[in-house]
């Protein structure tokens, strides 16, 4: 009776699930064909969501994101073992143009703007991969700037004379203009005022909710990142050692300890914990 029921109740149940539109199978990664950074990474982006991937400086999060994007083999890199999914495809193989053609693209770690280019050129390189196709391209321009309004302001100013707020607003809209369905946004708080960057997370929230692009996000700044995904993945030495919804991992005790500063103690530094006990628990 029990099994029945549940038979009966599991197409509701994936009805109700979304759909992944990336799914990272677990992937090894290795650079110069001996140092393995990546150890069975594996992690799933929902259509429509935002997902965070969080861990300290070194952990793995910028090779994750190369790995999915084929980033990695101007850096020596190769993923060796494991699968990369997109839409339904297969792709860690392929060029990272074909990658972009086909709605993926990563908005780098230090926004990287042609300097020697204004704001709104730099804008339209993001619009190489499709064409000739003039008005849609215009259009999709002042759609950037209806989210990036700033931008507008500044679209004849060189980007090597911009703050870094607007150059990761740069990068950003650029990427739009590639019309993505997903976006691997890498460090998008590196540097940046807090008021910044709450501004900036909250025109990928509009994004999300607005033109449906899903969202992979690594981060450093792991309250920020819990506040805008709905799913997060905590990377520590090149392996995922927890995952879960967002708001689980905000109220657990280690991540809150060790992410956020904060214990039942109250804000702690960093430097005076203990990791070693708590971290072995999540790995094992």
């Amino acid at each position: 009776m029990d099994a029945m029921a549940q038979t009966e109740k599991s197409p509701e149940t994936a009805a109700e699930t979304p759909p992944s539109i990336l799914s990272v199978n677990n992937i090894e990664v290795i650079y110069d064909h001996v140092i393995l950074v990546l150890k069975g990474v594996s992690l799933e982006v929902a259509q429509g969501g935002i997902v965070a991937l969080l861990g300290a400086n070194g952990a793995g999060k910028s090779t994750t994101l190369k790995a999915i994007s084929n980033l990695l083999y101007a850096e020596r890199g190769e993923v060796t073992k494991g699968s990369i999914v997109f839409k339904g495809d297969r792709v860690d193989a392929r060029s990272t143009n074909d990658l972009v053609k086909r709605g993926c693209i990563q908005v780098m770690e230090g926004r990287h703007c042609f300097e020697h280019l204004t704001v709104e050129e730099n804008l339209l390189t993001g619009a190489y991969t499709r064409g000739n196709a003039r008005k849609e391209i215009r259009d999709d321009l002042e759609l950037v700037y209806t989210y990036f309004p700033r931008l507008k302001e500044r679209r004849s100013s060189l980007a090597g004379y911009i703050s870094g707020g607007e150059q990761q607003m740069t990068a950003i809209g650029r990427a739009l203009m590639s019309r993505p369905t997903m976006m691997l946004l890498d460090e998008p708080s590196m540097g940046l005022a807090p008021q910044l960057v709450e501004e900036i997370f909250e025109i990928v929230k509009l994004l999300n909710r607005e033109q449906g692009v899903s969202v992979l996000l690594a981060e450093q700044n792991t309250n920020m990142a819990l506040k805008y995904a709905q799913y997060g993945y905590i990377l520590e030495n090149g392996r995922i050692v927890m995952d879960g919804p967002a708001k689980e991992l905000r109220e657990n005790p280690d991540v809150k300890e060790f992410y956020l500063g904060i214990s039942e103690e109250g804000r702690r530094s960093f430097r005076n914990v203990r990791s070693y006990r708590r971290r072995k628990r999540w790995l094992s």
